[in-house]
């Protein structure tokens, strides 16, 4: 079975995780504080806080921006779940908007519709999906309009650019995650760019556990910290980004040209934008057989998303009538990922463009 994700580990890491094993420091500490140094000079941020995982990153992002109850934050319908449920725990309320169905991202235009709605509102988080930039020039353009604090997810987008602008440096704050699944990963882990040094600040006193001096705790804080073991992974999977993304781009490019099937719809990167494929994301109108096709071809792949965030159980009451998501709702029915990772073999790209031309 070709998988559908698979972080490529070497020996880099494994030599600086059994150095970190055998200094006894385990816990955060000077690897923490390197790979946050290193991340943060690589996207040209002035300040990076490294934490236990993409969630927990967005979650003291939006609360280091004093984002809470009462406010209204609006986020694209369409992402991993938790790009909505950080909002929730600060006690904020997510306002979802709908996609545009060529990137796939939050649009822009619904974006301001969503803005005439709900005057008010404190900020929109923007998500990055699959590896490809939301449109920043026109989000910039509305949130100045309007007064929103503009937030990145960038999840799934390390290393991508917008017009020459790496995403995360747009807004007043960015998360990003480093889940084995990512274009980097440090096993399990994310953190937050800011060039805000009092937000920074707020971030590092809310990850561990509301202290600055230990056991002298000025706030009620989390244990998000990220251990010395996950930061020495990030340091030498920074190094190997640019690589891979490389990698990623160039199988994208091997499927534009080699899938000629007319029953696939395959996903448009957009010319002022640096995609990074996190996935690579095709629709099909039969998904299930098309799903069963691949499974019997040997081909491992992912549905992101079967729902959109407001069809899932824990908003549906939220969400009901505050509006409609017809784009992200056909994305949801129609989209399936396929293998784009760096460590696929030219015969398995092979395979891959092989088992989709045949399928009918």
């Amino acid at each position: 079975m070709i998988p559908p994700a698979k972080p490529l580990l070497g020996k880099e890491e494994e030599e600086t995780v059994i150095e970190v094993l055998r200094s006894g420091m385990l816990a955060a500490g000077s690897w923490v504080r390197e790979f946050e140094d290193a991340f943060g000079k690589y996207n040209h941020s002035r300040n990076a806080v490294a934490t236990s995982s993409g969630t927990t990153a967005l979650h003291v992002m939006l609360e280091a921006l004093n984002i809470g109850a009462g406010d209204k934050v609006f986020v694209t319908a369409f992402s991993f779940i938790a790009s909505a449920n950080a909002i929730l725990y600060t006690g904020a309320t997510p306002v979802f908007v709908d996609i545009d169905p060529v990137s796939c991202n939050l649009s822009p235009a619904e974006l301001e519709k969503a803005i005439l709605k709900n005057p008010g509102a404190r900020a929109v988080l923007v998500v990055h999906l699959f590896g490809q930039p939301a449109d920043m020039a026109e989000i910039m353009r509305l949130a100045r309009k309007h007064n929103l604090i503009v937030l990145e997810d960038c999840a799934q987008a390390i290393g991508a650019e917008y017009r020459g602008q790496k995403v995360g440096t747009f807004g007043e704050a960015a998360a990003f995650s480093f889940y084995p699944t990512k274009n980097i990963t440090t096993g399990e882990g994310g953190i937050v760019l800011t060039d805000n040094p009092a937000v920074a600040e707020k971030i590092r006193v809310l990850v561990n556990q509301g202290q600055r001096r230990r056991y002298y705790h000025e706030t009620v804080g989390y244990n998000y910290r990220m251990t010395n073991i996950h930061a020495a992974i990030g340091v030498q999977q920074l190094k190997k980004l640019e690589l891979f993304n490389r990698a990623r781009r160039e199988h994208a490019r091997f499927y534009d040209r080699t899938i000629t099937n007319p029953f696939i719809r395959k996903p448009e990167a957009l010319s002022d934008r640096t995609h990074v494929y996190h996935q690579y994301t095709l629709r099909v109108s039969n998904r299930e057989n098309f799903a069963r096709h691949l499974t019997a071809s040997g081909i491992g792949y992912g549905i992101h998303y079967p729902l959109t965030i407001p069809a899932q159980t824990p908003y549906r009451a939220l969400a009901a009538g505050s509006g409609t998501w017809p784009a992200a709702e056909k994305l949801a029915e129609s989209c399936l990922s396929i293998p784009v990772h760096p460590s696929l073999s030219h015969n398995e790209l092979l395979t891959v463009v092989e088992a989709i031309n045949q399928f009918r």
